[in-house]
Order: C-alpha cells, then sequence, then structure tokens
C-alpha cells in the first residue's frame, strides 16, 4: 500500500455522522473487529455501534492524519460523549441511562483495507480504551468486549 484508501476517509466520516449504514458499506462482510476478548463480525460490529449511539447520542470523535504502517493504516483516536439513552449492546443486559460523562484516551485503531473494503478493525490494547472501557466507566464490571 502506497496511499491512504479512500474507503478510510469515508469510514471516518461515518463515524462522526453516526452514519451506521453509511459505515456498513465501508466494511467488508468478512469484517473482523478484534478486541482484546472477542472478534465481532460485521452485523456485531454495526449493532455496537448502533447501541452507542442511542446511548451516547453526543458521542464524538477527533483524530490524528491517518498513517500508512505497512499494510496496515493507523488511526490515532479520542472519543466520547454522555451516558445519556439506554445502551443496550447485543447479548448484554441494557444500561439504563447514567449521565455518566465518557472520555476514552487516545487510541490507535488498525485497519486492514482489501478490495476497497476494510476487511479488519483492532483497536490498539490500552488502558481504559474502547470498546472496553465505555462500560467501565458507566460503572459496568466485567466489560464482554
Amino acid at each position: 500500500m502506497t496511499e491512504i484508501p479512500p474507503v478510510i476517509g469515508t469510514y471516518m466520516e461515518g463515524l462522526k455522522a453516526h452514519d451506521v449504514d453509511g459505515i456498513g458499506e465501508t466494511v467488508s462482510d468478512d469484517l473482523d473487529f478484534v478486541t482484546p476478548t472477542k472478534t465481532l463480525a460485521k452485523h456485531r460490529f454495526l449493532q455496537m455501534l448502533r447501541a452507542l449511539y442511542v446511548g451516547f447520542p453526543d458521542w464524538h470523535y477527533e483524530n490524528d492524519p491517518p498513517e500508512l504502517r505497512d499494510e496496515v493504516v493507523a488511526v490515532k483516536w479520542r472519543q466520547g460523549g454522555t451516558h445519556t439513552g439506554t445502551f443496550a449492546l447485543p447479548d448484554f443486559e441494557p444500561v439504563p441511562p447514567t449521565g455518566r460523562r465518557v472520555q476514552i484516551p487516545e487510541q490507535y485503531f488498525f485497519y486492514t483495507v482489501r478490495g476497497g473494503k476494510i476487511v479488519r478493525i483492532q483497536p490498539d490494547a490500552v488502558r481504559g480504551g474502547a470498546p472496553g472501557g465505555i462500560l467501565e466507566q458507566i460503572g459496568i464490571g466485567s466489560p464482554p468486549l
């Protein structure tokens, strides 16, 4: 890879606009979203984003410019929001609004692109990082993510 694939910019714009359907168009049907405890397929990843934007309607993202690192694109994100809606992750008890403000520490996410689609997303494992740090900060003990 010699330049940042355009799909990365489209994906990033989708995150900032909370456009889950648009994000779905940027990721492969066989997407792997890899967390320290599990790997989510495309359907589960999109469900997680929908739950995030309902539970945290003001969720926002800031980022540094994407960086090429061999065959992956690295983006350093800063993200957060206020838990004012029900946060209902798949296979997890819904969490009613707590009013707590969540701020995720700076965290790199690594994206692998093939055939014009994102096939793998892997957040850097940082203490309090997304997605598990979101649950930790709203008072959930052992996050499932």
